[in-house]
């Protein structure tokens, strides 16, 4: 239990993402009291973006707890569109250079250590999931990536070099700013399609939105009976 007001900031790439949530949310969270409030970020799409625009955010409003909210592709075909997953660590997928026909990122290059903060193996884990993951959601592996991937021999990079199971734009940028200035942070993400699938009417984005923001809303109302 904190000892002062606890300020949640709500962040996503954009503002549709989190819309719905805030149409519903408790009004008194959103208004500033002496325990809980939520506030509402809209980062950009992007780790450019969303990372100036966390660093500003982090400036002006100091929060407890940051929650990242979006959609997001699947690289594994066995979690269901639809579905919402919390990201236990994330990775940056293409950052480095292609040399030999053979990947290489920054770690490969030795412009990185493996633990040179804020990065842990080669990785960006949130080591407060254990402490904020209320709803036990399940726990997934993400890669960020610049440019939406849809080539084949990348996807399986993903897939083996990396591990991962989830592809966003944004989530490097908040477990690197989270674990860099030390702010606790999840990142909460609902599958609206599998990675390569450019045929967006198997996509489901309305329901991935729909699915993301009730759970949100559901996580916000246990983080406030937390702080009671």
């Amino acid at each position: 239990m904190e000892l002062y007001p606890m300020r949640v900031i709500i962040s996503a790439a954009t503002n549709g993402e989190w819309m719905p949530l805030f149409q519903k949310i408790n009004p008194k969270f959103v208004t500033p009291n002496k325990k809980f409030s939520v506030g509402f970020h809209e980062s950009g799409v992007g780790m450019l973006a969303s990372s100036v625009s966390l660093v500003k955010m982090v400036v002006q409003e100091t929060p407890s707890l940051i929650i990242q909210m979006g959609v997001a592709g699947s690289l594994d075909p066995k979690i269901p569109l639809g579905k919402v997953v919390v990201i236990k660590e994330d990775v940056v997928g293409d950052l480095g250079v292609t040399e030999n026909k053979q990947w290489k990122d920054l770690f490969d290059l030795k412009l990185d250590g493996a633990n040179d903060a804020p990065f842990e193996k080669k990785s960006l884990p949130n080591y407060w999931l254990n402490q904020y993951n209320l709803l036990k959601l399940p726990t997934k592996k993400g890669v960020t990536i610049n440019t939406i991937t849809t080539d084949k021999k990348i996807i399986e990079r993903y897939r083996t070099k990396y591990k991962a199971q989830i592809e966003s734009m944004e989530g490097a940028a908040l477990h690197y700013i989270g674990r860099d200035l030390n702010i606790p942070f999840i990142q909460i993400r609902a599958v609206s399609n599998y990675v390569g699938e450019r045929n967006k009417a198997k996509w489901k984005m309305q329901e991935a939105i729909y699915q993301l923001n009730e759970t949100v809303l559901q996580y916000v109302d246990a983080l406030s009976k937390m702080e009671q």
